[in-house]
């Protein structure tokens, strides 16, 4: 059977039905017109054997038409009654060498069609018994009957045989044509599953700026369900540069014969909501015009990479060297210089012991200072890398009592109260023991150091299922504009009480991130000259026995 899938099929059977319907007819008319206008006597057939075969001719035609065959043994029937019937019209009504044995080549076609070269041999052989029986029946009475029917043999086996050779041809173009069809959408659908993958936005182009593919990192990125194709680009997704300015991507690919990456471009969802993005422009090139010297492009690729984190990070690393590089270079100076002084003050007679301990004095509270500053930069480095960041049972009890031994020294050394306020009942907190320190004691000692009479108090008492942690002082408080920035990096208040005191403007933002990497947030109340409260709130794990309230002082 001919290849080329079901369609090619249909067809092709839709085509011999209407032929088989159509060349009786025509047969049939021939027939009758032939036998009008030629002696009886010269007739091999009566006039009701040619209506029997005509007849016969018909009611094949008609059942073929109106029944189309149903499987290979019916098929083969229908083909041997055509040849049968075909052989006795050429036989006994028009002759071999009429124009009507052309109609032959349709056996021959439909025979390879229906069974390939079996079907072609068979019908060709048929045909040449029909020539001979011809030849034989005719040869005595005219010679050249023989040089016509053989001429007409050739003929109609050479011209069946070129439609078939052509018919082949386009079987083998078709099947290649299908391979490559295969083969191309294997290809497509490996490129689009790729394409899929990428965590990147990647949107196709064509000329004109409207999109035709793109992939599911793109809807994700555009925060849509909606199709894209058919959209233009610049719709899609409306650019500016650093500077506030609209950017057209579409114009800005027009031009290109490179592929560009711009790292400067802001896609805005809304005026609060601002994503930056790395943007790569690369044109599809499809071939070289020699005559215009150019390339010529079917359309553009944009990869879009949503880089907000990265450049939010590079810039707070650059602020953040900044910063402490300067904040480093002030305490370092001093204490190089006042060193220098000492060096040269031991070298004077007239300088006293009081002079020479003033400046050591001022060289230590400046390397205190250093010491301080590196060591919160080392609390930060631990809480971004998250060392030490293991849960483990901590009793609060315990934990509070620690805290309070540890500052009541310091506390005293300023004439502070520092006061304990225990709940009755206290239980086990599980999370990092470190942090939780370093949080607490962060709080601790900044109120300690910005009171500078009153007390200190860490309050610990339970609500529903959390226990809350509190510290509170009497101290110089926080106005409502700084309480919005006390978590930035190096902020430190222009209150001038503050400025009195050192400090590296990293202690809350540091508590900041520890209460995240806690899985909590720090609660400020505060008021100027009335003093500051800084709680935090943890899930309690398990609830320990009934124990007094306890109130320590100092």
């Amino acid at each position: 059977m001919i290849k080329g899938g079901i369609k090619s099929i249909i067809k092709s059977d839709q085509l011999i039905r209407f032929t088989g319907l159509a060349v009786p007819i025509v047969l049939i008319i021939y027939g009758v017109l032939s036998r009008s206008f030629t002696p009886y006597e010269s007739q091999i057939i009566d006039r009701d054997g040619f209506f029997v075969l005509m007849f016969w001719w018909l009611y094949i035609g008609v059942l073929q038409f109106l029944v189309p065959s149903k499987n290979k043994l019916d098929t083969s029937l229908r083909l041997i009654a055509y040849h049968l019937l075909a052989s006795s019209y050429l036989i006994f009504t028009s002759g071999v060498a009429s124009p009507f044995a052309a109609c032959w080549i349709l056996l021959i076609i439909v025979s390879y069609l229906c069974f390939s070269r079996i079907g072609l041999w068979l019908s060709t052989i048929t045909l040449v018994a029909v020539v001979c029986v011809d030849i034989l029946m005719w040869y005595q009475s005219s010679v050249s009957i023989i040089i016509l029917d053989l001429t007409s043999l050739l003929a109609v086996v050479t011209t069946g045989l070129m439609v078939i050779g052509f018919i082949k041809s386009q079987e083998t173009n078709k099947e290649a044509l299908i391979r490559s069809k295969i083969q191309e959408s294997l290809q497509r659908d490996r490129v689009i599953t790729i394409v899929n993958n990428l965590t990147d936005a990647v949107l196709s182009t064509d000329m004109n700026g409207i999109v035709k593919l793109y992939n599911a990192a793109s809807l994700s990125l555009l925060d849509t369900n909606d199709s894209l194709n058919g959209k233009h680009i610049d719709d899609l997704v409306p650019l500016y540069d650093q500077t506030g300015k609209e950017i057209s991507l579409f114009k800005e690919s027009q031009d290109l014969k490179i592929v560009i990456k711009r790292d400067d471009l802001e896609y805005r969802y809304n005026e609060d909501d601002i994503m930056r993005l790395e943007v790569t422009l690369s044109p599809i090139r499809s071939s070289f015009n020699s005559a215009k010297k150019a390339e010529t492009h079917d359309g553009y690729i944009f990869i879009l990479r949503d880089i907000t984190k990265s450049k939010s990070l590079e810039e707070e690393r650059d602020e953040f060297i900044s910063v402490v590089s300067h904040e480093l270079r002030t305490p370092i100076t001093i204490a190089e210089g006042t060193i220098s002084n000492v060096q040269m003050m031991m070298q004077h007679p007239n300088v006293t012991t009081d002079m020479v301990a003033d400046a050591i004095n001022l060289a230590h509270d400046q390397v205190v200072f250093l010491a301080s500053m590196v060591n919160d930069l080392s609390t930060l480095s631990r809480a971004e890398r998250g060392v030490s960041d293991s849960a483990e049972e901590i009793d609060v009890k315990d934990l509070a009592h620690q805290l309070i031994t540890k500052y009541t020294e310091e506390a005293r050394a300023k004439k502070l109260h520092l006061n304990l306020d225990l709940a009755p009942k206290t239980g086990t907190i599980s999370c990092s023991r470190l942090y939780l320190e370093e949080l607490l004691q962060n709080f601790i000692t900044n109120a300690i150091k910005y009171t500078k009479k009153g007390s200190v108090t860490l309050k610990i008492d339970t609500k529903s299922d959390k226990i809350n942690f509190t510290i509170t002082d009497t101290g110089i408080g926080i106005s409502k504009s700084d309480q919005k920035k006390v978590y930035d990096k190096f902020f430190r208040s222009e209150d001038y009480r503050t400025r009195e005191t050192g400090g590296t403007g990293l202690g809350l933002y540091i508590a900041a991130k520890l209460a995240h990497k806690l899985g909590t947030k720090i609660h400020l109340t505060s008021r100027i000259n009335f003093g500051s409260s800084f709680s935090i709130s943890l899930p309690i794990t398990k609830t320990s026995t009934t124990e007094p309230k306890t109130e320590t002082k100092d």
